[in-house]
């Protein structure tokens, strides 16, 4: 096996990688101050948004579960591989070539890391699939889709394909491509049997399940042949290294942004509904492979849609979105029948915050929305989406609707049947909204429900929720957080001592709030985002005593490791990389939170600040590190200067205080006229620095 990947092109790589680009393609950014976006964290469960990417420094941080880093960490945590296999990625990704250290005799070049290899061989067996769907073989498959009301040119744009019926057609395939057998088994391709290798899918219609970024990781296949040994009727490729059944969503490349444009995601059942929802104009369709609608589902659609705050009050349920005439919601495609009403009940377990916004869609005579659109046509697929109802009305009705109310006896009976499914509202502000809609629809008196209800909680153990409560955030966005500016554009003192005093609050990795800590913490955030704003001569008359906070010491000695200020022409990328390296993982939380901590600077645009707490419209994402150090605007030299003064003169404090301790020890005599010389040249230098710092006001 070769050896490292050369460190050059690792940089080449770091470059070239757009973090926004790589981030946003699973998770809704939005900007939270100049250059700073958040979101929902990919890594844990949350529903107030602590996700934090800086694109520009090549930084995220989760203030929520304390993952953070540079791109390649990112993707290390994605994908669940390691630093090697990530370099590899997204050298792959945007078409950088790698070379490797050879050691000894070593001459084998590196053939990637094993998951770009299982995505190669899913890439290579989906062009197989294709190249096969107009042979004569494959009559049967493209009667099917034909009759579908599928096209030739609707075929290829989702990508149908035909799987041969022989035994080891992909295999040979793939082996003359230069996979080995391993690889095809790994990848879910294949399977070994007593007479070898054979192909996993044979003679079946194929689709490929691509993740949002559009690479294939598995396949649906459905069956075409009676003589088939297996018989279920749809299979799909089994959980591999890419591919996890509860976590895919068939069509997620195709509908990502529309689903993040329109907050919308319409859930159904089969490859084929998928096609003709799209087809019929309702782009934001996807659907589960194989496996019930689950947490992990929820989890990334969640992301896409993005929850809405507003100050600390989280926007949970149905929201207006501008353009739209419909509002944010994901919409499963049930059956009417007791199944559909089996899958919509199992949709209670999924989190209280999704479950506001979900809603039910049921066509007449239970058509999905396939057959929906052979019969009845494209308007009839947009009519059943558009009508959608919200899920508890559509639990509480489907059971309801089955007694005869104008019978006390069948008004008992509908109080019995829906109780337990009202009990599984967990959101405990919905509860008793849904208690009451059900009393008016069966006629009896709230009491009545309410007892019944309350009864089934308690058996069913319901966990009590509330979808509502109130979302503290640590950094609050919004352009009025922290009051105006004056008419220079700058922060005037008020906003700029709550955005000092949040900073301090919010951080994670020194629990003390005191004006020294809010000090060198600023200063070090300065350091780590706008290095070029730091004054070089300043920056070295700097002492490790001038600092008291553990951490901030700590720091400060790592950046010295780091061979202290970078050069002007240095790139971005490899000063985040050179710091974090020399920081170590001890310090992995620290420069990451500080990296993407907002700055209290202007943020209008007016002299292109990168820090700022107030949102900017006018930011470019795609401002990836690969750039070189950029200029410090005035504000920020300023705030710098302002820093660095502060600190060398609580340091000057220090030592003249050390320094007249000393002097109460000595005899009168030479050595303590000399102390008292070198106390008098501080205060001096000390008085000039105060006046420094008192005249930039």
């Amino acid at each position: 096996m070769a050896g490292m990947i050369l460190k050059e092109d690792v940089e080449k790589v770091r470059q070239a990688a757009d973090l926004y680009d790589i981030v946003s393609s699973t998770v809704t950014l939005r900007a939270s101050g100049t250059g700073t976006f958040v979101g929902l964290c990919p890594f844990h469960d949350e529903k107030s948004p602590s996700f934090n990417v800086r694109p520009s420094l090549g930084v995220w941080h989760c203030f929520g579960c304390g993952l953070g880093g540079d791109v390649f960490a990112y993707v290390e945590q994605r994908e669940n591989i390691d630093f090697r296999e990530a370099v590899e990625l997204l050298a792959d990704k945007y078409h950088i070539e790698l070379h490797y250290e050879r050691h000894g005799g070593d001459q084998h070049a590196a053939k990637g890391s094993k998951r770009a290899r299982l995505i190669e061989a899913n890439e290579v067996a989906q062009q197989y699939f294709v190249s096969q769907i107009m042979t004569r073989e494959a009559l049967a498959a493209r009667k099917l889709l034909g009759g579908r009301n599928f096209s030739q040119a609707d075929c290829q744009r989702f990508g149908c394909g035909y799987a041969p019926k022989g035994w080891d057609n992909l295999v040979r395939h793939l082996a003359e491509k230069g996979f080995t057998q391993q690889e095809m088994l790994d990848a879910g391709l294949a399977r070994l049997g007593q007479r070898g290798v054979y192909d996993y899918f044979r003679g079946r219609v194929t689709w490929p399940i691509r993740d949002s970024t559009g690479r294939t990781l598995g396949f649906g296949a459905r069956k075409l042949y009676d003589d088939d040994t297996i018989n279920a009727k749809y299979i799909n490729t089994p959980d591999t290294q890419l591919y996890r059944k509860t976590q895919a969503l068939y069509g997620i490349d195709l509908a990502k942004t529309a689903i993040v444009k329109k907050r919308q995601v319409v859930i159904v059942e089969g490859y084929t509904d998928v096609m003709a929802c799209h087809l019929a104009g309702v782009d934001t369709a996807v659907a589960t492979c194989g496996t019930a609608f689950g947490a992990e589902h929820a989890k990334i659609v969640r992301r896409l849609i993005s929850d809405d705050s507003l100050g600390a009050v989280q926007l949970v349920g149905p929201l207006t979105v501008e353009g739209q005439s419909l509002s944010s919601r994901i919409v499963f495609t049930f059956d009417g029948d007791a199944a559909g009403q089996k899958a919509a009940l199992h949709a209670f377990g999924l989190d209280s915050a999704f479950l506001t916004q979900t809603f039910v869609a049921v066509a007449d005579d239970n058509l999905d929305p396939c057959d929906l659109r052979i019969k009845q046509g494209d308007q009839a697929v947009r009519s059943l989406i558009d009508g959608a109802i919200p899920l508890y009305d559509f639990m509480i009705e489907a059971v309801v609707k089955r007694f005869d109310l104008s019978y006390t006896t069948g008004q008992m009976g509908a109080v019995k049947a829906v109780a337990p499914i009202i009990a599984q509202i967990r959101d405990r502000s919905l509860l008793d909204v849904y208690t009451r809609k059900a009393t008016r629809r069966i006629g009896l008196e709230l009491d009545i429900v309410r007892r019944e209800v309350s009864a089934a909680r308690r058996t069913l153990k319901v966990r009590d929720d509330d979808a509502y409560a109130v979302k503290h955030s640590r950094f609050p966005g919004g352009s009025d957080a922290f009051g105006g500016r004056n008419q220079s554009g700058n922060m005037n003192p008020a906003a700029r001592k709550a955005l000092e005093r949040q900073d301090a609050n919010g951080q994670a990795y020194h629990k003390i709030d005191d004006a020294v800590f809010i000090c060198e913490q600023q200063f070090m955030a300065v350091l780590i985002q706008v290095p070029r704003a730091i004054d070089r001569k300043a920056f070295n008359a700097l002492e490790l005593g001038d600092f008291m906070t553990p951490v901030f010491r700590t720091l400060f000695q790592a950046i010295a490791a780091a061979g202290g200020l970078p050069a002007e022409d240095t790139p971005q990328g490899l000063w985040m990389h050179n710091l974090t390296k020399a920081a170590g993982p001890m310090l992995d939380e620290v420069v990451n939170e500080l990296a993407v901590m907002p700055l209290p600077l202007p943020s209008d645009g007016s002299d292109g600040s990168a820090g700022g707490a107030h949102i900017a419209s006018d930011v470019d994402p795609s401002d990836a590190p690969a750039a070189k150090l950029r200029p410090a605007t005035a504000a920020e030299r300023r705030y710098a200067a302002e820093l660095t003064a502060k600190l060398v003169d609580v340091g000057y404090m220090r030592r003249i205080g050390a320094a007249r301790r000393r002097m109460t020890q000595l005899p009168d005599g030479e050595e303590k006229i000399a102390l008292l010389g070198k106390i008098t040249a501080m205060e001096s230098a000390r008085k000039d620095i105060q006046a420094q710092v008192h005249g930039d006001r």
